[in-house]
């Protein structure tokens, strides 16, 4: 970045009223505001919003169980997901051990096997799923997450039914 010659010039411009306008600070605001425009309203923000026809019955359904069960638990917020770190493996243990996780980086051995809990935003969209890119369907992943997180054994039917409040999750700009 700092050898492309067209930066400076683009920095300038964003940010007109500085000298100096190439700082680490304008550098975040700018990855700040291009990560913004990744999110895009989807039909579960018109659930939200009080639309309550923008999810089928299936996906209703699908995210009665996904709050019933626990999921929102870690992926809640806005972007339902992606602000803290959580075991894998809480009831049964992953099968992959060799990645120990955050503990890697933090040499906290009660870190260990802890991964940043992903946004469910888009997640559709983002196959392979899991820190390792294991696991190659939707499916696959929310009846793996329900075993390992939550100790559950979904019902095919349950599967179909997060999976589908799940695709709601894609924004519009990506449908």
């Amino acid at each position: 970045m700092w050898r492309n010659p067209a930066t400076p010039f683009l920095f300038k411009k964003a940010f007109p009223q500085q000298k100096n306008p190439l700082t680490y600070q304008n550098i975040a605001e700018a990855i700040a505001a291009f990560e913004r425009t990744l999110v895009t309203t989807d039909r579960f923000d018109d659930f939200l919003k009080g639309n309550l026809e923008a999810l089928t019955e299936v996906e209703a359904k699908g995210l009665k169980l996904f709050i019933d069960y626990g999921c929102i638990t870690c992926h809640s917020g806005r972007l339902l997901g992606g602000e803290m770190y959580q075991k894998l493996g809480i009831y049964h243990p992953y099968e992959n051990q060799k990645d120990i996780g955050r503990a890697a980086v933090t040499k906290n051995k009660a870190e260990k096997y802890f991964f940043k809990v992903p946004s469910l935003r888009n997640v559709a969209l983002t196959a392979p799923y899991f820190h390792d890119g294991a696991v190659k369907t939707l499916e696959e992943a929310v009846e793996k997450m329900a075993w390992l997180q939550l100790g559950k054994k979904l019902k095919e039917e349950e599967v179909q039914a997060i999976t589908a409040f799940l695709k709601t999750l894609n924004g519009k700009r990506f449908q």
